[in-house]
């Protein structure tokens, strides 16, 4: 039984992504089928047209400047949660070296 290679991870850039969500809503071709002509998941395509309604205003959600700040946020509450309890360990430490 052979295993099929997992797809790698592949970036784009915010103009090509914006590129193929105008050929969505034109409305020429289904999602699908512009999916399968640039090699894409079909998920991926979807989310980009959701995001890009969130983005415009038609649609309820976090637009992408709220994500990217969202996700910053979180970068740093996880690094200053590290930062504590290294020093706590630090204090632990140096507390039973004192005594």
């Amino acid at each position: 039984m052979g295993k099929k290679k997992p797809r790698t991870r592949r970036s784009f850039t915010p103009e090509f992504k914006a590129e193929i969500v105008e050929l969505c809503r034109r409305g020429d071709r289904s999602v699908g089928q512009i999916a399968r002509d640039f090699e894409l998941t079909e998920t991926a395509v979807r989310s980009w047209v959701r995001q890009a309604e969130v983005d415009d205003g038609e649609r309820n959600g976090l637009t992408s400047s709220e994500r990217e700040e969202l996700a910053a946020l979180r970068r740093e509450n996880r690094r200053l949660r590290e930062d504590v309890d290294i020093l706590k360990r630090a204090t632990a430490f140096f507390a039973t070296e004192t005594r």
